[in-house]
């Protein structure tokens, strides 16, 4: 055989393997879920006879994520954070089970209990668990619905609890989506048929992590009243899904790791616009919406930050994003102007009706979800009411892997604390992992290492900046459902943070049809 023939053969070899790699995607079975996000507002009134100074109602907002289980159990998780009154810093997060039956016509009666962690001052909220459990009506129609109900709020080893009256709208989020035994392959859409499931338009989705610097201007003071002039370095995380080419809906949050004392946070939600995008940069202006607090002088917390910038793309799913704007609360004095960067992944999912191009080739990315709880043991403290030096802390926490191989995923996660003695404390980290091909049929084994900033109820973290290494496995109770247990260290390098920790969980992994340009 000639040297040419050898290279022509192990072209022909290569491509053919390359080719037979990608099944037929009519072979990749789907399924479809009519996820709802509700957003909820309940006005809480203050435990004004034991600290008079406080103002008598705190407006709460939650934003929420339910997935059904049948045609009448739902279950999802969901944050709260103030946005009136003197509680701005007041953010949790939680789980919970509700139900939803139907009465008549368009009438609905729904139901749910949410337990939780989190807070604002520690001297209301104490360990920082809460109890929400709700009961009354919704009318519906096409999936949209908004609802009152009656609400019992109860931060029950602190002083904020209350009966009271709360609204509440939704709207639907259809998700798509195949088992995790089918992550990670390549298929090719050959048919024309218009029957088949992926047979649908894929939605524009972007995920960013952001690296933001706050310069505070006007009377912008901190939580001692003294002015508040440094400039503050912020860590953060967004998430884009599109609903037009060039119209997209956002969620962001924020925390701190230099500048002020960790603590302080946001939430947002908004929308923004593209006015002009091509093959490598794209404009966009944003308005955002939310609550934002702690290590601020007290505030309602509802804040707007409008702000515009420029993609920069460096693949079809990278592009590096650069951004300026406004931050300012309409219910305090903090005002800051921003500036900021980030590393933003773009991509097509859920169906292969792909916009300006005729590429017939997808992937599957597996992606896995998980909420446990997490205890820190012999957590250094800084400026506890009765002088502890240290506590064990109880987290509840909300990771998501994404998988960039078969054995390597990223991860992103948020964590609050609902035992100590250290309601208000929580974490943001992002991190890179590895696991192992499944063993003994039921188990793989994984090693994470994650760090981001972290900070509150006077838990020892310095100015914010934490890293958490963790080892652990996965037992599988059901093909895409774990039992998910690790252990590790939480490490501040700039405060005395120095603690072990155990987690245990539960994990829901599943793929998404992603197209592979």
């Amino acid at each position: 055989m000639t040297s040419q023939t050898k290279v022509v053969t192990f072209m022909l070899l290569f491509i053919t393997s390359v080719v037979f790699s990608q099944k037929e995607i009519t072979t990749l079975e789907g399924k479809e879920l009519t996820n709802k996000v509700r957003l909820n507002f309940i006005p809480v009134a203050m435990p004004t006879e034991g600290f008079p100074n406080l103002k008598p109602t705190m407006g709460l907002v939650g934003l929420h994520y339910q997935i059904p289980f049948n045609d009448w159990l739902y279950g999802g998780a969901g944050f709260h954070y103030a946005i009136t009154g003197d509680q701005g810093g007041l953010f949790t997060l939680g789980a919970e089970l509700g139900i939803n039956k139907k009465i008549i016509n368009n009438l609905y009666f729904d139901a749910n209990f949410h337990f939780g962690g989190g807070g604002g001052y520690r001297i209301l909220v104490n360990d920082g668990a809460f109890i929400n459990s709700n009961i009354g009506l919704q009318f519906k129609k096409n999936n949209y619905a908004f609802g009152v109900q009656y609400s019992y709020i109860d931060f029950y080893t602190g002083a904020i609890k209350d009966n009271t009256i709360s609204l509440f709208v939704e709207i639907p989020s259809v998700f798509r989506y195949t088992a995790y035994e089918n992550a990670n392959k390549e298929f090719i859409n050959t048919t024309s048929s218009e029957t088949f499931f992926w047979k649908k338009p894929a939605v524009k989705n972007a995920q960013q992590v952001r690296f933001d610097f706050f310069f505070p201007t006007g009377n912008s003071k901190k939580d001692n009243r003294s002015p508040l002039d440094e400039t503050l370095y912020v860590l953060g995380f967004e998430y884009q899904k599109y609903v037009s080419d060039n119209t997209f809906l956002f969620a962001h949050t924020d925390a701190i790791y230099k500048g002020l004392r960790a603590g302080f946070m946001d939430l947002f939600i908004g929308a923004g616009y593209h006015p002009y995008q091509s093959k490598y940069i794209n404009f966009f202006g944003k308005l955002g919406i939310g609550a934002a607090g702690g290590r601020i002088a007290p505030e309602g917390g509802l804040t707007i930050y409008p702000s515009a910038g420029l993609d920069l793309k460096i693949s079809d799913h990278i592009a590096i994003s650069g951004h300026g704007g406004y931050y300012r609360a309409l219910d305090g004095d903090f005002e800051a102007y921003t500036l900021g960067f980030g590393l933003k992944y773009m991509n097509l999912s859920g169906g292969t009706e792909l916009p300006n191009t005729e590429d017939n080739t997808f992937k599957t990315q597996g992606i896995g979800v998980a909420i446990n709880n997490q205890t820190y043991f012999d957590v250094s403290k800084t400026d506890d009411p009765n002088n502890v030096l240290s506590t064990d802390l109880q987290l509840i926490g909300l990771q998501f892997n994404y998988d960039i191989l078969d054995n390597i995923y990223v991860l992103g996660e948020a964590g609050f604390a609902y035992g100590g003695r250290s309601g208000g404390y929580a974490h943001g980290l992002i991190g890179i992992g590895a696991k192992t091909n499944m063993f003994w049929n039921r188990l793989n084994a994984f090693i994470n290492l994650s760090g981001g900033a972290a900070g509150g109820a006077g838990v020892d973290t310095g100015e914010g900046i934490v890293v958490r290494p963790t080892i652990g496995f996965n037992y599988f109770v059901k093909e895409d459902l774990a039992l998910k247990i690790s252990g590790g260290k939480l490490y501040a390098p700039f405060g005395n943070l120095n603690a072990t920790n155990f987690n245990i969980g539960l994990s829901f992994n599943f793929a998404s049809l992603l197209a592979k340009k």
